[in-house]
């Protein structure tokens, strides 16, 4: 299905769930590979804003996502907490109401955005989910909705980061003198 379709992307939920997989992503690898495959033309991508993550909201950004940031609170241990789901689902009713896009593409396992899923299936906006974690730790609310979801785990090979690497050690065997 060809079209303006846009993607919306739980940042932390993204992270961790590769993460918990064993890999890392590449985000301009995948990047491409949601446009590529599902036409997306915009992506969002939803994070908590830290200031000492900015080359990660550069790369982002160059990478071709649009940042929509949340403010971070501290819990009592200092651990930092900026939850986007409030923000991912209005800017997701937001364009389905104005028609700014033609389907959708969640990124998340949370089980949270299963009454997004819900809503937006019921209108034919849904493309899939797209889901960072294995199917074991993909919410039960979401695969209950019978509704397309990729684990990403399954397609890792097209936009995992790739390992750089080792440099080689170029001195010649033996010598020439």
């Amino acid at each position: 299905m060809r079209g303006n379709n846009f993607a919306y992307i739980d940042g932390n939920n993204l992270y961790k769930g590769v993460k918990n997989c064993g890999w890392s992503i590449d985000f301009a690898r995948f990047r491409k590979w949601l446009a590529d495959k599902f036409h997306v033309e915009r992506a969002y991508y939803f994070i908590g804003m830290i200031s000492k993550e900015k080359d990660l909201y550069v790369a982002l950004q160059k990478a071709g996502f649009t940042l929509i940031f949340k403010e971070v609170v501290y819990d009592g241990l200092g651990k930092p907490k900026g939850n986007c789901d409030a923000d991912l689902v209005l800017q997701s009713v937001i364009d389905a109401f104005e028609n700014n896009c033609e389907n959708q593409i969640l990124v998340s396992s949370d089980g949270d955005y299963s009454g997004l899923a819900k809503f937006l299936h019921s209108k034919n906006k849904l493309r899939g989910i797209l889901s960072p974690s294995n199917s074991d730790r993909c919410s039960i609310l979401l695969k209950r909705l019978n509704v397309p979801i990729i684990f990403l785990n399954d397609v890792r090979k097209k936009v995992r980061l790739k390992e750089k690497a080792p440099v080689k050690d170029e001195t010649l065997k033996g010598s020439f003198s």
